[in-house]
């Protein structure tokens, strides 16, 4: 029987946490129900995260998303495959020495905005010539707008993820600056996976 989850009106993360107690509980059938496509796309990469299957039922403006583990093989639920696996050092929640580059409004420093803003795309050009590259880089608040609007930040973050740079960009800033369905390059990212990303980094790099 699947476990019904009401995550109506939550903001990011918490549809995530909410789903993610009770798939740790160990529930192999749950349907998390929200109201917008960000908590969907967040939902959909935390049940890939854990091995679950995903289909996605609109209900009037609302969405349904229900996640089940089967067995691969014969469609079972396998119920080593409910046991979270022991972390260990090479796991990816495992501590990176690669920077995290973190972005939270559209230039760099006090004073001059205009100034901060020629600034901030000489960072990233920069950052697409050197050898020395974070391994992702987090937009928030007003920095999503640069994942965006800006042309020349777009090029260099295109480069940065072609080079394997990892870039993510909040979904819950998206939504509010309405600009959901424009990111141009990138990942829709949650909350959840921004703490976890900023916590297992060496270093914590903030514009």
């Amino acid at each position: 029987m699947s476990q019904y989850v009401d995550a109506l009106g939550k903001a990011c993360p918490l549809p995530v946490i909410m789903a993610k107690k009770v798939m740790d509980g160990g529930a192999s059938d749950l349907t998390v129900a929200v109201d917008n496509s960000v908590a969907v796309e967040n939902l959909k990469k935390l049940a890939a995260s854990y091995r679950y299957t995903v289909e996605v039922e609109n209900v009037g403006e609302n969405f349904h998303v229900h996640m089940e583990k089967t067995c691969e093989v014969c469609g079972e639920v396998d119920e080593k495959l409910l046991r979270p696996e022991p972390e260990s050092p090479t796991s990816d929640r495992s501590l990176s020495e690669d920077p995290v580059v973190f972005v939270g409004k559209e230039w760099i420093g006090d004073g001059s905005q205009e100034l901060g803003k020629n600034l901030i795309r000489m960072f990233f050009f920069t950052m697409t010539q050197s050898d020395v590259r974070p391994g992702t880089v987090i937009f928030m608040n007003g920095g999503v707008k640069l994942a965006v609007l800006d042309e020349q930040i777009l090029e260099h973050l295109k480069v940065l993820a072609e080079k394997g740079v990892n870039i993510l960009v909040c979904g819950t800033c998206l939504n509010y600056y309405g600009l959901t369905d424009k990111l141009a390059c990138g990942q829709v990212s949650n909350m959840y996976e921004i703490y976890e990303c900023m916590a297992r980094a060496g270093k914590v790099i903030t514009l």
